[in-house]
């Protein structure tokens, strides 16, 4: 599952004619880094879903090099959110595991590739989310103060109120479809659904090894390009 409908607001003036997934940086549009990730990780399908100039995401994703099937899951209606917009998306997944990718996250593999250490970590007896997380000195371009806390298991708990924390989610994370279950309805956030899991401690973090941008202002393209051209 691909999430691309956002409205790209912290993107502009850049998205006021192109959605955010479309926005180049190393050369190429953000979608495009993260389908080359999954089809490098052997994915063979995945479900897009848009809403902000649908129109142009879905002709790009046509003009695709194969390998990759992909399927939209329309939300031009009604923009659900990230948790609604998965729940929408439900009947296009065969899968009662799956991926979930952020489409406005760059990141750069280390030894190994980052979604099949995620294969390898999960345990689907203890977990019902495994996300990719980055330590926050190497959170790159971002922002924020830090997401969770992690012990020694790998068990992930929010940050206390007001305090950093030493964790960032990267925007990629394995599910269970039992996240999903007595779900809200309508437009709601992965947080909604994460807060429950941690209160039964099923979510989990994997450290991520390589590279991390959050790539989601205009400034933060130069940053990204230039750390890129470093490495």
């Amino acid at each position: 599952m691909v999430l691309a409908a956002g409205l790209g607001k912290r993107m502009r003036p850049l998205t006021a004619t192109r959605p955010k997934p479309l926005v180049e940086v190393a050369g190429k549009p953000l979608l495009d880094h993260v389908l080359d990730r999954l089809r490098a990780a052997s994915i063979a399908r995945a479900v897009v879903n848009v809403h902000y100039l649908a129109d142009a995401v879905e002709a790009h994703l046509k003009d695709q090099a194969p390998g990759l099937e992909t399927l939209i899951s329309d939300e031009t209606a009604e923009l659900l959110e990230t948790g609604g917009g998965v729940i929408k998306a439900l009947p296009l997944i065969e899968d009662e595991t799956f991926l979930i990718v952020n489409s406005d996250n760059l990141w750069v593999d280390g030894p190994v590739d980052a979604i099949r250490l995620l294969e390898q970590r999960w345990d689907e007896t203890a977990m019902d989310a495994l996300l990719l997380v980055v330590p926050f000195a190497h959170a790159h371009c971002h922002g924020g103060v830090g997401d969770f806390r992690m012990d020694p298991m790998g068990r992930l708990t929010r940050r206390a109120p007001g305090k950093p924390a030493p964790f960032v989610y990267t925007g990629v994370q394995i599910v269970s479809r039992r996240l999903f279950q007595d779900a809200p309805s309508g437009a709601f956030s992965m947080n909604i659904l994460w807060n429950r899991a941690i209160a039964e401690g099923r979510v989990y973090g994997l450290v991520h090894e390589g590279l991390w941008f959050d790539v989601g202002t205009p400034p933060a393209i130069a940053r990204t390009e230039a750390i890129l051209g470093m490495t």
